[in-house]
């Protein structure tokens, strides 16, 4: 498949795929782009304030669109938000793309984001919500991916560089 993103990084809040994708498109010299960005600056206001005033359904609306336009337009390194892939149409877009999913485990997530503020799907009991959420997920992430690399105990640049050998990118 020709044209689209040269990397597309997804899986669950917290995995570190803005931190690793802007150092993905630094080390392959091109554009850095996420779509959870993508729609705060086109709505002007934060995800959780979008899913407290117009629900969770609207925002995977915008979400939907906004992979769409992203993956049509940017030729660099795309995040997409954590629940990105529970969309068919979305998944079908992905398919065939050089998809690396980062995973990692709840104790992970805890270190990491301490599963809290400005989560609006882990307001209550946010481990057994996290757990809920990826068990839901993970195969959608799987499905999509053509590569799964660990984030467990790892340094961002670390990752980096297990998901440049796995997709077997060069550093430009």
């Amino acid at each position: 498949m020709t044209g689209g993103p040269l990397v597309v990084l997804v899986g669950p809040m917290g995995s570190g795929k803005s931190t690793v994708g802007t150092l993905l498109a630094e080390r392959l010299g091109v554009p850095y782009r996420d779509t959870d960005a993508d729609i705060v600056a086109a709505e002007g206001r934060e995800i959780s304030d979008i899913f407290v005033e117009d629900g969770e359904e609207h925002f995977r609306a915008l979400e939907r669109a906004a992979v769409a336009t992203a993956v049509a337009e940017h030729g660099g390194v795309l995040a997409l938000g954590g629940g990105a892939v529970l969309d068919a149409g979305t998944r079908a877009l992905l398919a065939g793309r050089p998809v690396a999913y980062l995973s990692m485990d709840v104790e992970e997530a805890v270190r990491r984001v301490g599963l809290g503020a400005a989560r609006p799907l882990l307001a209550v009991n946010p481990r057994r919500q996290w757990r809920e959420l990826m068990d839901a997920r993970r195969h959608l992430y799987e499905e999509v991916a053509r590569v799964v690399v660990a984030t467990d105990a790892r340094t961002p640049e670390e990752v980096a560089e297990a998901v440049l050998d796995a997709l077997e990118l060069k550093d430009a």
